[in-house]
């Protein structure tokens, strides 16, 4: 055993970091607080050994662990108009789109691949919450169709997995029109017996999870996924009434027959390669 091996994990609570550590050198886990190896996040595909809790994983390993050998064909989104209403708050929309791209190295929220789960042909969707919030405006609805076209050229299987606050508010009424684009998208794939699966990740929230993402054969979201259209508080303010524990957590949904079934990310793949062999 090397030295390493054996150091004490420092805790939140007992310990700052200092400045002379790198910040990629340990990650903080945001529900139990305890202080992790960078390392080792990553051999668990971001999830803390001590409590379960997911972090979020970047797009190109979920790809990478769901698809067979890690193989997978990126594809290339049609492009659409960056900025229709030239919309502007404190910052320019297209100031931010460019920030978005420089922080995520993606061109929008979401990325589309292909490839083959337990040796059946799938097309694949995943957003990327950190660019922008995982927001849904046109690109991203694009983006969804396409996916759902090249699931049905290919006659594959459709698997989504989203994680977004939401409609992009920057591109007002053209982003509430993506949520009746992609329900009709997927409504197609039903018609011809393409079979349609959404993995819900923490969060899963607003006008994405009022159109596509609950319209799926077969529901799973990952444990503890924040699941819902408004916000808790906004909820309580507007009944008037404090809302049950872990309310629009996975496994509340779940309880109350929302979801179909919630899966540990270790187990995802063997998952959905079950499932797509009960399909075929």
């Amino acid at each position: 055993m090397s030295w390493i091996s054996n150091l004490s994990r420092p805790t939140v609570k007992k310990v700052g970091l200092s400045k002379d550590i790198p910040d990629n050198f340990w990650d903080r886990c945001s529900k139990c607080g305890a202080m992790l190896f960078h390392s080792e996040m990553t051999k668990s595909h971001f999830v803390c050994p001590h409590c379960e809790y997911h972090f979020r994983l970047p797009t190109h390993e979920r790809f990478e662990l769901l698809f067979d050998n890690s193989q997978y064909n990126l594809i290339q989104l049609p492009k659409v108009s960056e900025d229709p209403l030239h919309f502007h708050d404190v910052k320019k929309y297209t100031d931010r789109l460019k920030e978005a791209r420089k922080k995520t190295k993606q061109e929008e929220a979401i990325s589309v691949a292909h490839g083959t789960i337990g040796g059946k042909r799938v097309v694949m969707a995943v957003f990327n919450f950190d660019f922008m919030g995982g927001s849904m405006g046109t690109a991203v609805g694009q983006g969804i169709i396409t996916a759902a076209k090249l699931a049905e050229i290919q006659k594959a299987s459709l698997i989504l997995l989203p994680a977004s606050g939401g409609a992009r508010m920057q591109e007002g009424i053209l982003s509430l029109m993506q949520m009746v684009r992609t329900t009709i998208a997927v409504q197609e794939l039903k018609k011809k017996k393409i079979p349609y699966i959404t993995v819900l990740t923490n969060p899963t929230t607003g006008g994405v999870t009022a159109s596509f993402a609950m319209l799926s054969d077969i529901t799973l979201a990952e444990p503890g996924a924040i699941i819902g259209f408004a916000g808790s508080r906004v909820i309580e303010q507007t009944i008037h009434e404090t809302l049950p524990p872990d309310f629009q957590k996975s496994e509340y949904l779940l309880n109350h027959g929302m979801i179909d079934q919630v899966v540990h990310r270790k187990d995802l793949r063997e998952k959905l390669i079950q499932l797509l062999a009960f399909f075929n």
